[in-house]
Formats: structure tokens, C-alpha cells, sequence
């Protein structure tokens, strides 16, 4: 790879000490790189990264952050189908694969060509209220949908492929890929997936029932949630959440469509450990 495109955090590197080192050492090597800043945008059509300041000829998109840039930026990037790969300044994570003591030994391998790629699925998620069309993102861990405002449990409504699955009260829902197994929904007692896998998880969060349980679905399910009523047959308000970032408000009667996107994110890996020994090693350190 000669092509390179910065995706910087700057509050991870507030003076950009660590991209300019990336930058120096990769040019000093015959490399071409360019650099972006994260930063928020209010206005659309994206989040944090402008995708059309990215070269054509780009190869590789080098995500300066930790996990939550890496999301921020493969949710704005999916489209350009570049590979992503991850650089930690944070605290523990499993998409940034790279940190400060492995960086230079990392940029060598890729301008060695000595890296493999990996897809991972996403999800889709769109909002309605009736035919209303509310709003719509894509997810590379998690759709959240939980409730907002008062400290109370909240119904939902649950279906598959327009069949009723079942209804509980709890203080949300996580709809995840196998990426987001090690996220949120690891927090709560969901299982670990594979991010080989292509699968959709769904896993109640604080649910108050004895009997609510993750599911694990078929890639190409549908899951339908629907915010249910309150305690008092009152009116109550919700959240949608895209990757911990975008929200839409929801109300009672409100409901969420999900299913996989048709994209996928593609994720430089250099280290060619397997799923089970990278899994031990985070939770030895964790």
C-alpha cells in the first residue's frame, strides 16, 4: 500500500504530534498521505468524516482514535468500500488493533503488503411513526433503543419477519452485529460472536422477566421493535441509538425496522491471530 488517508481524534491528539509522525515516516518510505480531523457536522450528510475529501487512489484509511473514531469513521467511509485500520490512543478495544508501542512495526507491514482483510457486517436501522418515515443510519456494533427520561422500565414489542416474538418490560434493547458482540451487549450478558460471523443479536438490557434471553438471528432476519405503553397506559418516550452516536426520538407506538445493510466495513488486520486468542488476550488485560 502507497495511498494513505488519516482519519485523526483530536482530543486523542490535541497538538497532532502522533498523525504527523505517521505522516513523516510513511512519505519517508515513498508513501502519499493525507489527513482529516473528526470533528462533529451538524448539517449532514455526514457525521464526523467528509467521504468525498478522500482521494480515489486511497488504500487505506488510517482511523487515529480508538474504537469509538474507528465507528464514527466506518459509518461516514462505508460507501468508498477503502479499508479501515485502527490506530488506539484510547482505553481497551477490539476494533483498533494497533497501539502506540506496535505503530511504526504496523506501518512497516503495510507498506510491505503484509496484511489481511476482513468484511464485517452492519445493520440498518429506520424509524417510523405510522408510514411516517422518522429517520435512518447504519451501525457497524449496535442499534440501542431504550427509553428517555424518567428512571423507569420501558414496554417493547418485539417481531421477526412480521411474526410476533414477545413483549417485556426492560430498561432497553441491543440489536448487534457480531462486531458489537464485544461491545454494549457483552456488558449485559450477551454472548461473544465471531466478527467472522454474520448474524443479528438481540439482547435485552435489565430485563424484568425471568425469561427473557439474547437470541441469536439469521443474517437476513428482520427484527421490528415497538414502543409499548407506559405503566399507566401513558405516553412514553424512547431512543433509538446508532453505534452510541446518532439518536432518534421515539414515542409510544413508534417502531424500529432493522435489518443487515448492504454494505460492509473491510478491516486492515495485521497480527494474524485468531478470534479465540485475540479474545484471551483482551480479557487478560481487561
Amino acid at each position: 500500500m502507497k495511498n494513505y488517508y488519516i482519519i485523526t481524534n483530536n482530543a486523542k491528539d490535541p497538538e497532532q504530534k502522533v498523525t504527523r509522525q505517521i505522516v513523516e515516516y510513511l512519505e519517508r518510505y515513498g508513501a502519499s498521505c493525507m489527513v482529516q480531523l473528526a470533528e462533529r457536522n451538524q448539517e449532514g450528510p455526514y457525521h464526523y468524516t467528509n467521504p468525498s475529501l478522500i482521494p480515489a487512489n486511497t488504500e487505506c484509511i488510517l482511523v487515529l482514535g480508538g474504537d469509538g473514531t474507528l465507528l464514527q469513521a466506518a459509518r461516514d467511509v462505508v460507501h468508498r468500500e477503502i479499508p479501515l485500520l485502527g490506530i488506539n490512543m484510547g482505553t481497551l478495544g477490539f476494533l483498533a488493533e494497533v497501539d502506540m508501542q506496535t505503530l511504526f512495526t504496523a506501518l512497516d507491514k503495510l507498506l510491505n503488503d503484509d496484511y489481511e482483510l476482513e468484511e464485517r457486517m452492519m445493520l440498518y436501522g429506520t424509524v417510523y411513526r405510522g408510514e411516517q418515515k422518522l429517520g435512518e443510519d447504519i451501525a457497524l456494533n449496535d442499534i440501542v433503543i431504550t427509553r428517555d427520561g424518567h428512571l423507569r422500565v420501558v414496554k417493547f414489542n418485539n417481531f421477526v419477519n412480521d411474526e410476533y416474538l414477545n413483549s417485556y418490560n426492560a430498561d432497553g434493547i441491543i440489536i448487534s452485529t457480531p462486531t458489537g458482540s464485544t461491545g454494549y451487549s457483552l456488558s449485559v450478558g450477551g454472548p461473544v460472536v465471531s466478527p467472522a460471523a454474520s448474524m443479528i443479536l438481540m439482547t435485552p438490557i435489565a430485563p424484568h422477566t425471568l425469561n427473557a434471553r439474547s437470541i441469536i438471528l439469521p443474517e437476513n432476519d428482520v427484527v421490528m421493535l415497538e414502543l409499548g405503553e407506559g405503566r399507566h397506559n401513558d405516553q412514553e418516550h424512547g431512543l433509538a441509538s446508532f453505534d452510541g452516536d446518532t439518536e432518534i426520538a421515539m414515542l409510544t407506538g413508534d417502531r424500529i425496522v432493522i435489518h443487515k445493510a448492504k454494505v460492509k466495513t473491510k478491516i486492515v488486520k495485521l497480527n494474524h491471530l485468531s478470534f479465540v486468542e485475540l479474545l484471551r488476550q483482551k480479557m487478560r488485560d481487561s
